[in-house]
């Protein structure tokens, strides 16, 4: 059983989450990027916390069966030396979040792809480091960027969009796409076994905006140069021929992107100044 089968029966555990009354609220505050959109909650966020992590825990299970986790010892405290960073400063955005019970993990695999499952939990795969030759800077606006979803519990806010299909299928497909989403392969693989593919999308362009500029801040914030996130989409760019992968085909267009990322790490420059005076 590959680690992707073993991800998508745990994710199944998704599915039957309990749909609780509509909430509208906002999951974070602003930061110096201002995201503060108020959002439609239909799911309890306490179930998505302890199916996700019932997930996450079967599908690093998976990995390390096959020996795929966290083989390379330096490359894995790399990844881990910047979360720890990054964890501390999500406090600007919510302040229960540093409290999450974090775990942070590096699967070997050849695909460009990160993410972070709610309640902290974060994958970083070997092909994402490796093929792009990614910089600590850039790897934080990676992480920075998955994080920023988690806080802001965008897969618990698309499954309040699910209204009019199976609650069951929706709620899970809603969660997979918007935390496994990023991984073509995983995401197509569990699609089959849990709903309907229109509903496994990647996150929508506004979710996606919200990420990029959350994320910039958080790393900003952990001292990393957010400028990076620009020079980290350009490489995402060649990679692809020119196109986004299939994971950023819902985000806004390659220059529109960077526009607006050029935009949010310049308001956030201070912030990097600050951080890295104070180390």
């Amino acid at each position: 059983m590959t680690v992707l089968s073993c991800a998508r029966g745990a994710l199944v555990v998704l599915a039957a989450v309990a749909v609780t009354g509509c909430t509208t609220t906002r999951t974070t505050g602003g930061g110096r990027v201002g995201v503060d959109r108020e959002q439609t909650m239909l799911v309890s966020s306490a179930e998505v916390d302890r199916s996700a992590a019932k997930a996450y825990q079967e599908a690093m299970h998976a990995a390390q069966s096959k020996k795929l986790l966290n083989r390379d010892a330096q490359q894995t405290e790399r990844v881990r030396a910047i979360a720890r960073r990054l964890i501390p400063v999500t406090a600007a955005f919510r302040p229960d979040a540093p409290g999450w019970k974090w775990e942070v993990n590096v699967v070997s695999s050849k695909e460009l792809n990160a993410w972070c499952m709610p309640g902290g939990k974060i994958a970083v795969y070997t092909g994402l480091i490796e093929q792009l030759q990614i910089t600590d800077d850039e790897l934080a606006g990676v992480m920075g960027h998955e994080i920023a979803h988690a806080l802001r519990e965008h897969g618990r806010e698309k499954a309040g969009q699910a209204a009019g299909l199976n609650v069951a299928a929706a709620i899970g497909g809603a969660l997979i796409g918007a935390y496994f989403g990023v991984d073509s392969g995983l995401g197509q693989s569990v699609i089959g076994g849990v709903g309907d593919l229109a509903f496994m999308r990647p996150n929508s362009r506004e979710m996606e905006q919200e990420a990029d500029r959350m994320g910039v801040e958080l790393a900003a914030r952990a001292g990393y140069d957010p400028s990076a996130a620009i020079s980290l989409w350009e490489k995402m760019g060649r990679v692809s021929g020119g196109q986004p992968p299939q994971w950023l085909s819902t985000h806004p267009s390659h220059g529109s992107r960077i526009a607006d990322l050029r935009v949010y790490a310049q308001r956030v420059e201070p912030l990097y100044l600050a951080a890295r005076q104070a180390r």
